[in-house]
């Protein structure tokens, strides 16, 4: 087709892509919009991306255990993002599990226990 005849919305959008140089943010966007569908349902529901900084991805599971799991599987998450995103977006995984709340408040602590009943 001509450049006055209709074109593909999908092809016109991957031209302008390419011209405006967005490659690799859409790579990224990719790794987080498709997470469910990269890593499979099963692990999504237990974990989420939350940032990716130089080629690390950083993923908080939803517990200690799930933390562990994840760290066992990384190679094998790293070979589905390699091939579903492409090879240069994500090259290392950094799993964390969940944080406790911080009881801190201000800018001063004091050392010792925490908060605790101090009534009667």
């Amino acid at each position: 087709p001509g450049a006055d005849d209709p074109q593909l919305f999908g092809s016109l959008v991957d031209a302008l892509v390419t011209q405006q140089d967005w490659t690799a943010r859409t790579k990224v966007g990719a790794v987080f919009g498709r997470w469910d569908t990269l890593v499979g349902p099963d692990i999504a529901a237990h974990c989420r991306p939350e940032s990716l900084n130089e080629g690390e991805l950083l993923v908080v599971a939803e517990s200690t255990a799930w933390a562990t799991q994840l760290r066992l599987l990384a190679p094998s998450i790293l070979g589905r993002l390699r091939a579903g995103v492409g090879g240069d977006v994500v090259t290392k995984l950094r799993v964390v599990g969940p944080t406790a709340p911080s009881w801190k408040k201000g800018p001063r602590t004091v050392r010792g226990r925490g908060p605790r009943d101090t009534y009667g």
